[in-house]
């Protein structure tokens, strides 16, 4: 009966999703925290992925985060620090002793002390530069120097590295003494004695070849690597490219200084990610959390952009002034003009993220831009075609049957739909041509996102509307 019992509830547990067990688990520490079962609850945290109990300790109170934090052996801590926010970590170093951040420092992964370093304030940085190990605290300097965003400030200097002359019994022996500290262990960089970069080997490659194989007869010499100044954006490229676990990091010379990892790239493809979002919704980047972003800093970051549209969108009451008195003549032509403008923003921004996308990507280049201009304008025909015999349609239908509007006459649907059908097809135009050149000057494409097309279009569309207004309807 009991093993039906627990057959069930394996079976029960089985099917629960991933979320699911997740929120359980952070339950039970909760529970166990409030019951103050410290005994139970450093069990469990030691079972623990280091990602669930940093998360437990961020919804803490800070005295409570470092109580629990204590209770976590060396090891597991330092795995749990690299998983917390940079203010939750600067609480933690103020709160334990010397002995115990050189603990936690002795396990971090330098990419991960370089991160934090990167992060902190300065009394804090030199508190902990202070009880760094010599040899330690030079890789971190030698780290900080390397540009913002370049490969050499997310690559850890913890691999494997083997020679051409070992055989595959020698290398395994190697990575036994050596795996523990290293952050893969899977694939191996072939280095010369002058550590510079010769060849990779997977441990697949070991396990299958012969003990006596020389690593030289299995390696790989066709080599995929960076350089420490390559943009960080370009080496999350090049894992999606060549499908990656680990990417070799050289300096000038090709000798290998350090290697990019997967996991690094996603947090680099995150990032870049977040940053592209912002930009392209007209807002300064910021690397902390919104949730920890203080309203003073948020209103700095929004206000420039919302002052420079503002200010651009002058332009459009300029236009609209200028035709003041064709407006007075057809005043019914105003009923029209938010649809059509609106229209030609969003227009536009599907031509600018569509590319903004495919530029980031690396599917497109300045080379392309005739291709990408000559495929919008055929989309831009077909969605402009449909849009006018619908927008015709509503004219008629709506405003001058159902709403009974007199002024609405068959010409003045017709310069709406035709206003309509060129909007679309200049809004397009602008939205591919603006992002590629853009690209081209080394800008941000983001930066050509929806907000600046949609402020253009909107001034063009204008335009076209009054200018196919005063030769249709003579006014």
């Amino acid at each position: 009966m009991a093993e039906t019992e627990n057959r069930d509830l394996e079976g029960a547990e089985e099917s629960l999703d991933f979320e699911t067990l997740h929120g359980q688990r952070i339950e039970e520490m909760n529970s166990l925290l409030e019951q103050r079962s410290m005994k139970k609850l450093q069990t469990v945290l030691e079972e623990a992925d280091e990602f669930d109990v940093a998360e437990f300790l961020g919804k803490l109170p800070e005295q409570q985060m470092a109580m629990v934090f204590r209770l976590l052996d060396k090891e597991h801590a330092a795995e749990v620090f690299a998983e917390l926010d940079s203010e939750q970590q600067e609480y933690i170093i103020n709160t334990i002793t010397d002995t115990e951040l050189g603990g936690i420092l002795d396990e971090l992964y330098l990419d991960d002390t370089v991160d934090m370093m990167e992060e902190l304030p300065a009394n804090v940085v030199k508190r902990v530069m202070r009880i760094a190990t010599p040899a330690t605290r030079a890789l971190i300097n030698q780290y900080l120097k390397y540009p913002e965003n370049s490969a050499g400030s997310i690559m850890t200097a913890e691999y494997i590295d083997l020679k051409k002359y070992m055989n595959v019994r020698e290398s395994f022996a190697r990575i036994r003494r050596i795996g523990a500290d290293r952050e893969t262990i899977y694939t191996c960089f072939v280095t010369s004695a002058d550590r510079k970069l010769e060849g990779i080997v997977t441990v697949k490659d070991l396990i299958l070849a012969d003990e006596d194989a020389v690593i030289e007869s299995i390696m790989d010499d066709n080599v995929i690597f960076c350089t420490t100044t390559d943009d960080q954006e370009d080496v999350s490229g090049m894992f999606s490219d060549y499908d990656l676990l680990a990417i070799p990091v050289v300096d000038r010379e090709k000798r290998l200084v350090g290697i990019v990892t997967v996991d690094d790239v996603m947090d680099v493809m995150e990032q870049e990610t977040t940053e592209d979002m912002e930009i392209m919704a007209a807002i300064t980047p910021s690397d902390r959390p919104y949730i920890r972003t203080g309203v003073f800093e948020i209103w700095k970051n929004r206000i420039p952009w919302l002052l420079l549209l503002m200010v651009s969108a002058t332009f459009t009451g300029m236009i609209l002034t200028s035709f003041e008195d064709a407006l007075a003549v057809q005043v019914v032509l105003t009923v029209f003009i938010p649809m059509l403008m609106d229209t030609g923003g969003n227009s536009g921004s599907q031509a600018s993220v569509t590319v903004i996308r495919s530029l980031s990507l690396g599917d497109i280049e300045f080379s392309d831009l005739a291709r990408v201009v000559w495929k919008e304008v055929r989309v831009a025909v077909l969605c402009g075609a449909t849009l006018a015999v619908a927008t015709f349609a509503k004219v008629m239908l709506v405003d001058h049957l159902l709403m009974g509007n007199a002024s609405v006459t068959v010409m003045v649907a017709a310069v709406v739909c035709l206003t309509m059908f060129l909007t679309v097809l200049c809004a397009k135009v602008v939205g591919c041509v603006l992002p590629m050149l853009a690209d081209k000057l080394h800008f941000d494409p983001a930066v050509m996102a929806s907000p600046f097309i949609t402020t253009i279009v909107d001034a063009i569309s204008l335009l076209i509307y009054f200018t196919i207004a005063k030769a249709l309807l003579g006014i």
